[in-house]
């Protein structure tokens, strides 16, 4: 599908004055290559990860749960960042005010560079957790594994207090991280979206929508990137059929007809 852009000439707002949210969720991520939970590819084992990523699973077998993270960790390692990607970091480092809400775990947005620069830590909020982050199950303790693992055969114990570790995301059932929920309530509380995107995702938790509303607020531009229909679809401005990784280098390659640069 064509993207409608505006035209500079009804719309004389820079990029680098605009405030810009963006949301993606898996679908962004399957395009270099890591399986969505609900999409071909996404059964381990013949398991399904909607069942492993649970507290109770965890618990009823922790060394089955860390296998299939453990695997996880490794094919992400190996993906690297796509075309839409590395869009996102050029609008980021071009926009006056830039937020990231990623529903993925994964830290593809975190490598991803345009000329050499990054989506800054403080403009990316991973709401669902982060899968090189370990975490102690009991107490505070947490730590980044930012090197490969070799096989292991044990269940991780923590060093401070002994207890079970897990993987540092959130799993089904459980409540979003309070801080990042701030960190997003925070950026929706200084007032509408010049441009709200959301990619990738199927949009099924209602504070993903409830954002999108709160960002794109009476007179901003939504636009979604997903080639399947969501609950964003109903009150996006257009909604675009394509992969993330085709639409977005050309949606930035138009952003200079709406907005003047």
């Amino acid at each position: 599908m064509e993207i409608a852009v505006k035209d500079a000439s009804t719309n004389s707002k820079s990029l680098r004055d605009s405030r810009v949210l963006v949301i993606t969720g898996a679908g962004i991520s399957a395009e270099s290559g890591i399986p969505t939970f609900r999409g071909p590819g996404g059964h381990w084992r013949n398991l399904d990860p909607a069942k492993l990523a649970t507290e109770n699973a965890f618990r009823a077998d922790p060394k089955l749960v860390w296998d299939w993270y453990r695997e996880r960790r490794q094919m992400i390692r190996a993906a690297q960042p796509n075309a839409a990607h590395v869009a996102l970091v050029r609008i980021a480092v071009q926009s006056r005010d830039f937020l990231l809400v990623t529903q993925n775990v994964d830290d593809l947005h975190r490598r991803a560079e345009w000329v050499g620069q990054r989506i800054p830590a403080g403009k990316m909020v991973q709401i669902h957790g982060d899968i090189f982050v370990t975490r102690c199950s009991h107490c505070d303790f947490r730590r980044r594994e930012n090197e490969p693992e070799g096989p292991a055969t044990l269940v991780p114990p923590c060093p401070s207090c002994g207890g079970p570790l897990r993987p540092g995301v959130v799993w089904f059932g459980e409540t979003l991280p309070p801080r990042e929920v701030q960190r997003v309530e925070d950026f929706l509380s200084h007032g509408a979206c010049d441009l709200t995107l959301v990619i990738g995702t199927t949009a099924l938790f209602g504070y993903i929508v409830q954002w999108a509303l709160d960002a794109k607020g009476r007179l901003g531009r939504l636009i979604e990137i997903n080639p399947e229909e969501s609950p964003v679809s109903a009150f996006a401005t257009e909604t675009v059929r394509e992969p993330a990784a085709v639409a977005l280098p050309k949606l930035v390659a138009r952003l200079p007809r709406w907005f003047t640069m």
